[in-house]
């Protein structure tokens, strides 16, 4: 499994570039989130391994899709100058507190039958590019309500029904744990339309390690499971940042911390 660092929530002292270097020193790849406010060749410049970034900056699944598609045309641009393989996306758009621009509680058919064409001509787009969109869960009850398609069972019902290649789950294992928990059977049924993995532990959303997932049973079930792919830590550091990193390598790779 390769490890993946958000720049956003570790180093925040520091300027982002200087935040990435940190990361990248450390041996991880790293994710960003919406590149319409950084500074491109800065964070080229620190040589940086990406391993994903905001996929679109507005529009959505089931309204305004060729907003969603334009901006997502725009994002695939900064992944190719980055060279950032993987672009995530939500069920709706999300302003920057994390909420929903237009929140929907309840999806009726018709949302589902516009989210499933929206992301099938956003798989054509990536194949098109050669990047991967990755369709992110989020949990409804404590950080993102309203926000449709939440839920990692809708996601995965979403991508398989696209069924294609460019576009996979980011499964977020923390949000997964408020809304659903069962993390290892959720592994086993979505381990096939996995794009990546992204952890924090709960509650708190602090680095594994400070909270009730067992992490390094959820590695040994991915090793299990055959999974080659990337773990992105997306959490707070609970006090360090340091500490948090090397927290998450140790869940994942049994190293002392």
């Amino acid at each position: 499994m390769k490890l993946a660092v958000c720049a956003e929530m570790v180093f925040t002292d520091l300027p982002l570039p200087q935040r990435i270097e940190r990361i990248h020193r450390g041996g991880f790849e790293v994710e960003i989130w919406n590149w319409t406010t950084k500074d491109i060749d800065a964070l080229i410049a620190t040589g940086a391994t990406f391993s994903s970034m905001t996929g679109y900056v507005s529009g959505s699944l089931t309204y305004d899709q060729d907003e969603l598609l334009k901006t997502a045309e725009q994002s695939v641009e900064v992944a190719r100058r980055l060279n950032c393989p993987r672009l995530n996306l939500h069920g709706g758009a999300l302003d920057d507190r994390g909420l929903p621009v237009v929140p929907q509680y309840e999806m009726t058919g018709a949302m589902w039958l516009a989210a499933e064409k929206t992301l099938a001509r956003l798989a054509k787009l990536g194949e098109d590019n050669d990047v991967m969109f990755v369709l992110e869960n989020l949990n409804t009850e404590v950080d993102h309500p309203g926000v449709p398609f939440a839920k990692a069972k809708d996601v995965l019902a979403l991508v398989k029904a696209v069924d294609h290649p460019n576009l996979r789950m980011m499964l977020d294992l923390y949000h997964a744990q408020i809304g659903e928990g069962n993390l290892i059977a959720l592994l086993e049924k979505a381990i096939s339309y996995i794009g990546e993995i992204q952890v924090a532990d709960v509650p708190g959303r602090y680095e594994p390690g400070t909270g009730e997932i067992n992490y390094p049973a959820v590695a040994e079930a991915l090793r299990q499971l055959g999974y080659d792919g990337t773990v992105g830590l997306e959490a707070f550091p609970q006090s360090d940042s340091d500490l948090a990193l090397r927290r998450f390598r140790a869940a994942f790779t049994n190293e002392e911390i």
